[in-house]
């Protein structure tokens, strides 16, 4: 597959070697044993019985046995983590591509009435690719929203409704076509889908001003359990506080979003400053910004990206934006972070929708035009992540291992630093699921690309995460949900033991909101028809 894959961007026409290999991998291609003509058939009868929205089937039903090529360039799409597309991984035993919202209505009704799992998928980034692969029962249907993207932005009343399948680039440039002073404080990576993204929080550059994405929401329109289309007024309120931050999959199928837009500036300024371990040795620029970073003026955000840079060598980027113009932000950074040096020179004045492109690391000069086109800079191919939330500056020797483990890396693999405090401190840690709120400094994203030697790539990033134990949060040591992590533990089919084992990652996710969540998804969704493996358990059933 990651032949495949690395073909597909080669401008060359295709050898006979890889047409070849193609076919090899098409013919060999294996699927559930259940037939899913049967399951086809069935599942579209039922659908037309409960919807009057008609559905042409060569544009919306995709099968290995009907055409096998056509349905894996549509299952890859939007499957961001090549690490799952392997041919040993479970495959959907079809694919459906709703263009209607009743369309995921008779999809929920008929998957409970003929026993079929369904998996929901809207821009594909899950890290673990639960979105798209199940690992934990068969058959399954990948249910793709990539056709549910319509956005409206309404500038007079500051908001936007946006489909569950656009991306978060669309969206930025929907937003920038109707005005220069508003924006949205979500993901720097373009190629998000809307629909998953905020059920897990949703945190980017205008996250320390703004809050993440999840605390902007003002509306949703979701499908429950019983296939009955809800918006905030008719789910209540405590579903809709559990969609926003709860982690998706559990609760229903988000359909649509009202985001609140938020004011910026004309002119922000973005820099990039690389530091080499030659040129600050001791650390003792990054140990400074772990002591300052969460404490600046909220209008500024400084992520620190460490990659390995060759040679046996590594660097930390500084990656800054700051929500006013260039000499001001000078005139901050000499009071508050001297260490780094910053000038003149690495600063860039520009436009809300220009620093997206910047944040989302394209080629400098890239038109934005690339945010609603082009795939994000910021996607490895096949990866393994990890996170963890930090409480407490890490000691410059544990920074020294983190670089020593990183000289040893190819390129794609990195550990970013992502700044809390300002509106992220201010806001309480129920107000919404998220609970990583006031007392963290800032989270950790490790990053392993697993492409060309996965084994001991995944072995490489678990022994750093172990290393890390002693300087990150702990009692519950934490995380971010949209860092799906399985190695933290997963579901199985037997209830009782999911609630007791998701109990461990309940609280790393979620902290004390976990039992809020459980008791709500038990309200919502009692049968449990919504469900992955890591989504919210049902509370076990005694006799």
């Amino acid at each position: 597959m990651l032949l495949i894959a690395e073909m597909r961007l080669s401008k060359s026409p295709p050898s006979i070697s890889y047409i070849s290999f193609l076919a090899l991998y098409i013919f060999s291609y294996t699927i559930t044993p259940v037939s899913s003509n049967y399951l086809q058939e069935d599942f579209i009868k039922c659908l037309h019985r409960n919807t009057h929205v008609n559905f042409p089937l060569e544009k919306t039903f995709f099968t290995p046995e009907k055409n096998a090529s056509t349905f894996i360039n549509v299952l890859e799409a939007t499957a961001q983590n090549y690490r799952f597309l392997t041919k040993a991984t479970p495959k959907p035993t079809f694919i459906f591509k709703p263009v209607h919202e009743s369309h995921v209505q008779a999809s929920v009704i008929c998957s409970k009435k003929l026993g079929i799992h369904l998996r929901v998928r809207s821009g594909g980034h899950d890290f673990e690719a639960v979105s798209y692969v199940s690992q934990i029962e068969t058959p399954f249907v990948l249910l793709d929203l990539s056709k549910l993207r319509q956005i409206n932005v309404d500038i007079e009343e500051n908001s936007a409704w946006v489909q569950a399948g656009a991306t978060l680039g669309e969206v930025y440039y929907r937003i920038a076509e109707k005005s220069k002073i508003h924006g949205f404080p979500a993901g720097l990576c373009s190629t998000v889908g809307v629909g998953g993204y905020i059920t897990g929080g949703g945190y980017g550059a205008l996250m320390r001003k703004y809050g993440l994405a999840a605390d902007n929401v003002l509306d949703a329109k979701i499908v429950d359990a019983n296939g009955k289309l809800l918006d905030r007024s008719s789910m209540g309120e405590d579903m809709f506080w559990a969609i926003r931050g709860g982690g998706g999959g559990s609760f229903g199928i988000i359909l649509a979003w009202k985001l609140k837009l938020v004011p910026v500036p004309e002119t922000l300024t973005i820099f990039s400053v690389t530091k080499t371990l030659e040129q600050d040795p001791d650390l003792k620029t990054l140990s400074k910004w772990q002591h300052i970073a969460d404490k600046l003026v909220e209008e500024l955000f400084i992520r620190v990206v460490i990659r390995a840079s060759g040679n046996n060598t590594a660097a930390a980027s500084y990656r800054g934006q700051f929500l006013g113009d260039q000499g001001t932000l000078i005139g901050i950074m000499k009071k508050a972070f001297p260490e780094l040096g910053l000038t003149e020179k690495d600063c860039t004045e520009m436009r809300w929708i220009e620093t997206v492109i910047f944040n989302g690391e394209f080629p400098s000069g890239t038109p934005i035009d690339a945010l609603i086109q082009v795939k994000s800079p910021l996607v490895n191919p096949s990866f393994k992540s990890k996170g963890d939330i930090v409480k407490k500056p890490i000691p410059a020797l544990a920074l020294k291992g983190i670089f020593k483990r990183m000289v040893q890396q190819e390129p794609g693999t990195f550990v970013a630093f992502t700044p809390y405090g300002g509106m992220m401190a201010k806001i309480s840690e129920s107000e919404i699921p998220f609970p990583h709120r006031s007392g963290t400094l800032f989270k950790i994203l490790y990053n392993s690309n697993t492409g060309t030697r996965p084994s001991r790539q995944l072995n490489w990033i678990r022994e750093l995460y172990s290393f890390m134990t002693p300087y990150v949060s702990s009692n519950p040591r934490q995380s971010y949900v949209n860092y799906r992590d399985l190695d933290l533990g997963q579901n199985t089919k037997n209830t009782t033991s999911n609630f007791k084992n998701a109990q461990i990652w309940g609280a790393t996710y979620f902290k004390g909101n976990f039992e809020r969540l459980v008791r709500i998804k038990s309200k919502v969704d009692p049968g449990n028809i919504f469900r992955h493996e890591q989504s919210i358990p049902t509370l076990p059933v005694h006799s």
